[in-house]
């Protein structure tokens, strides 16, 4: 990094830290398609700028959290219709239902091609986080992103509920629940100013808005999941 570029830097550290010192706005938005309550603050809108989409946060309710709900229904049978394990086994839909129910977010459309219009669009698989929705054939299919090309999904009759390679191209992805943690974006950004000689201490001092808004910045748009 240049000496005109550690100053500009320093100047933006200089304008960020005094956003630390104001209180995070906190808004209330409410989810038509969930008919939930949400309630969010400045970090998810400055998130959604930085990953090109906005997450709509259910109150205690995360993307991690939804997974590991769905992941408990591992080798439950598929049963076309099912949603509960009254019913003998999972449909794909009902997984998302069932796993979504689990962590209390109710009202949620039954069938894929419904759910395929929860949250907001992810533009591709490159752009997908764990938690997001995977619709295949325009709502035939539907799955929830592992991360790193696996997805869980009930595959179809005589298949049971497993995690899997992601096996072909979403026809679309939806961001339902935010990510439980941003704790590894401190690291990235001191990994990005390392060169400039800025301090640990100076950039725990930020807070997550602050931060992601030095990263943008900086031209840094790679959030760690």
């Amino acid at each position: 990094m240049t000496v005109d570029g550690i100053q500009a830097v320093q100047a933006r550290m200089a304008e960020l830290r005094a956003l630390v010192s104001t209180p995070a706005t906190t808004t209330t938005s409410t989810t038509g398609t969930a008919g939930t309550t949400a309630t969010g603050t400045d970090f998810a809108s400055t998130l959604a700028a930085v990953t090109g989409s906005a997450p709509e946060p259910t109150q205690g309710a995360t993307a991690q959290s939804l997974l590991a709900a769905a992941e408990k229904y591992v080798g439950t049978p598929y049963v076309w219709g099912g949603e509960s394990l009254d019913e003998g086994g999972l449909d794909c839909s009902g997984l998302v239902l069932r796993s979504l129910a689990d962590i209390g977010v109710t009202d949620v459309p039954r069938v894929a091609r419904d759910q395929q219009r929860l949250g907001t669009a992810v533009p591709s698989l490159d752009q997908a986080l764990p938690g997001d929705l995977l619709v295949f054939g325009g709502g035939t299919h539907i799955a929830i992103y592992e991360g790193d090309g696996k997805m869980i999904d009930a595959p179809k009759p005589g298949g049971k509920v497993g995690i899997r390679d992601v096996w072909g191209t979403p026809t679309a992805i939806r961001r339902i629940l935010p990510q439980e943690s941003s704790a590894d974006l401190a690291a990235q950004l001191r990994s990005v100013l390392g060169a400039s000689g800025t301090s640990s201490a100076s950039v725990s001092s930020l807070s997550q808005r602050a931060q992601l808004d030095l990263l943008t910045s900086l031209g840094t748009t790679k959030v760690a999941s």
